[in-house]
């Protein structure tokens, strides 16, 4: 099993890192023995990776970082970097290695502050590996400020350090910086590509991975979690049921304060998971003692503590939102697709009946329309609009065709 498997239905991508990382093991091997570098290489020390959700981002990311750390000896008799057993590629994996650095940030936005630390991490060389590679999973997220942090380093780069940026487009990056990345775009996977991987590495029951796959639209992680848990399945069956519940005003109310109250949920249980354990962790590292005061001079490191996690909850409860309205919208997508009589597979198969009788009782129009509710409800949380405000116009919208 090498480090490329995981990177499903993407194969021009994979040859391309598969080949910068011959040329990376080259030059490092170059450098070593003290010759020329070759001229030329595909190898390059910023990357950007782009795609749509799901597409598998951070997942080629951390593939192309594990195969620049590769140490396996069948590279010297012409094998390939990246053998997927090696301590380096491992321990890059599994996210170890002392010099394979992951970020990915559950909060809103990456600031100044978090830049520069990754910013001086770039200027060393590598402890034990290769390489230093930093791997940043959000680069959308990065705040103005943080981007022209970023940009410095990124136009004078130490000699070994590599940054992997992962964004869902070319448009969410300043251009100053993806200007100076090359960029890899890579595409959604095909549904029976998501169903194998979830067969053959997750053990899922074929008919289930396939429902899976066909639901979330070659989503890989959202097809996995609807594969293997109870709860998201059984939350994603509430959201699709709400075109048949907006009946009245009184029906689009209720709806709406379902779809908060299950997202504020999702929030609190991340929170009852994580919270509690970072806070002890940080009483233990400033010195305080289970149950007694806390020493003088700690009081601002735990304030920060808590405005990070009440950042996290808003991001949580923001993202389960989101994914109802993702969902949402794939629910009248159906709608359209059986309204015009289109080929095309239909994704939500398990609320075929519902799907009919919606696409029966509206016309084409009215479900564009609908389309374009959710699609603005979705801006409307960007813009910080009170989420329940724009859930509950959203659910009047959708009663309105």
């Amino acid at each position: 099993m090498t480090v490329w498997d995981d990177l499903v239905g993407q194969d021009r991508v994979r040859e391309q890192l598969a080949a910068a990382a011959r040329d990376a093991d080259a030059l490092v091997t170059a450098v070593s023995d003290g010759e020329a570098l070759e001229q030329g290489s595909k190898m390059t020390h910023a990357w950007l990776f782009t795609g749509p959700p799901g597409s598998g981002r951070s997942t080629a990311a951390r593939a192309f970082a594990a195969a620049l750390q590769c140490t396996s000896p069948d590279r010297a008799l012409g094998g390939e970097p990246g053998c997927g057993f090696c301590d380096g590629c491992h321990t890059s994996l599994i996210g170890t290695h002392a010099d394979v650095q992951v970020i990915r940030t559950d909060l809103l936005s990456i600031g100044v502050k978090e830049t520069r630390d990754l910013v001086r991490r770039a200027q060393l060389s590598p402890a034990v590996g290769r390489w230093q590679v930093i791997v940043m999973e959000d680069a959308d997220r990065l705040t103005e400020g943080a981007g022209n942090v970023l940009l410095k380093a990124v136009e004078e780069p130490a000699p070994r350090t590599v940054w992997m940026l992962c964004a869902p487009s070319l448009e969410d990056v300043l251009p100053t910086i993806r200007s100076r990345c090359r960029h890899l775009t890579l595409s959604t996977p095909p549904v029976e590509a998501v169903a194998d991987v979830l067969i053959r590495r997750d053990g899922v029951d074929p008919a289930q991975a396939h429902s899976a796959a066909r639901a979330t639209q070659g989503h890989i992680g959202r097809a996995r979690r609807l594969a293997t848990d109870e709860r998201a399945r059984a939350r994603r069956a509430a959201v699709l049921k709400v075109p048949l519940r907006i009946a009245d005003v009184g029906g689009c109310l209720k709806a709406a304060q379902e779809l908060i109250d299950t997202a504020t949920d999702d929030a609190k249980q991340l929170a009852e998971e994580v919270d509690g354990k970072e806070a002890e962790d940080l009483k233990a590292a400033l010195g305080g003692v289970a149950g007694g005061r806390m020493p003088r001079g700690t009081a601002g490191a735990m304030k920060e503590l808590e405005d990070k996690q009440k950042r996290r909850k808003t991001r949580t409860q923001r993202d389960s939102l989101d994914l109802a309205l993702t969902e949402l919208t794939g629910f009248y997508r159906d709608v359209l697709a059986l309204q015009f009589g289109s080929k095309l597979a239909i994704a939500n198969m398990d609320v075929q009946d519902s799907l009919e009788r919606i696409a029966e009782s509206s016309t084409p129009a009215q479900t564009l329309r609908r389309i374009e509710a959710v699609t603005a409800c979705r801006e409307a949380m960007d813009r910080n609009v009170a989420p329940l405000l724009a859930v509950e116009a959203m659910t009047m919208a959708l009663r309105a065709g």
